[in-house]
């Protein structure tokens, strides 16, 4: 990382940098997790009207919805954490009980001292959010029934041509109920946090109408490519999607959705522009091939992956038979 560049992070709207620090790990009685004692160096000079701070009889008060998961990484082990926030910024942070969804509080007799503590609790809350797995996704349903016979035969045909390469199992398919066009994944902690985005998602409809015309977008399903360097080694075969015209709506609609949600700070933006793919084929599957959602199991140690042999699939239906449908 550039010490003169470094990343930015997103919270609430609101840009911080990123400043390298030395991370302390420890253990708890039930799990793992970090605390970067140094994480928030990069916002001290957060000015104080950046946050909704109530003045009190008593001084000055700010509430915070978190997602009770997260309570754990603001109290720390043995409620070190908790003791430093408020030793460092002289405020007092009352948390909920674990397990309760409600808001953190912060009190302190001077508005600057609270929006401290807000802002290095925003930032920790950032930093541990990062480290859980995805909880939902946003695509578009793929399910025609065009589409979905075009993958079933392709799957026939896969499974009788190449079933003797390496990793080709029946069971690293995708469920053809379940066929979808990815557009970015979430992690939602509680059903508040569930209803925003969807919420926002119903806010994207006018976007959306205004892209399509209001009118049902056609779109051809044709090919299959790979997300990796080597084909003799594939972890996730996904179908190429596109716009019968020829144009780049999709795409503009696809973008569009992940900046509202970047925006909303409900999704971390993964690349420039949103890579339209669906997913045929994922070695995740393999891990639990009777999972009712199999796009979503647990995040799985990459290293547990048993990668498949694609060149074959690659030669076959690289350009591929083509499937219609309406988006």
């Amino acid at each position: 990382m550039e010490v003169l560049r470094p990343p930015l992070i997103n919270i609430n709207g609101r840009i911080y940098r990123k400043n390298p620090v030395q991370e302390e790990t420890y253990e708890e009685e039930e799990e793992d997790y970090s605390y970067s004692e140094a994480a928030v160096d990069q916002c001290l000079d957060e000015p104080c009207d950046a946050h909704n701070i109530e003045q009190t009889d008593r001084g000055f008060r700010c509430a915070l919805d978190v997602p009770s998961v997260l309570y754990k990484y603001i109290i720390g082990k043995k409620g070190e954490t908790r003791r430093r926030l408020e030793s460092e910024t002289k405020t007092s942070i009352n948390i909920p009980k674990q397990g309760v969804e409600g808001q953190i509080v912060v009190t302190g007799a001077h508005r600057p001292s609270v929006s401290s503590a807000v802002t290095r609790i925003e930032v920790l809350i950032d930093s541990f959010r990062r480290k859980q797995p995805f909880t939902h996704f946003l695509s578009f349903a793929l399910n025609h029934a065009q589409v979905r016979e075009g993958f079933l035969r392709f799957r026939e045909e896969v499974l009788e041509h190449c079933s003797q390469d390496s990793g080709v199992d029946v069971s690293i398919f995708q469920n053809p109920d379940k066929l979808h066009l990815t557009i970015g994944t979430l992690v939602l902690l509680n059903q508040q946090e569930v209803t925003r985005a969807n919420e926002l998602l119903h806010q994207c409809q006018d976007t959306i109408r205004e892209i399509t015309g209001a009118e049902a977008l056609p779109v051809e399903v044709r090919g299959v490519e790979y997300m990796n360097d080597d084909p003799s080694m594939v972890d996730v075969l996904y179908a190429k999607v596109s716009v019968q015209d020829g144009s780049d709506r999709l795409q503009q609609i696809s973008d569009r959705l992940v900046e509202c949600f970047v925006s909303a700070g409900l999704m971390e933006r993964e690349r420039d522009r949103v890579k339209i793919h669906a997913t045929v084929m994922n070695t995740l599957f393999r891990r639990d091939p009777s999972a009712e959602d199999r796009e979503a199991p647990a995040r799985a140690n990459p290293r547990d992956r048993e990668a498949f042999n694609g060149k074959n699939i690659l030669q076959m239906f690289g350009a591929g038979a083509s499937a219609e449908a309406d988006l």
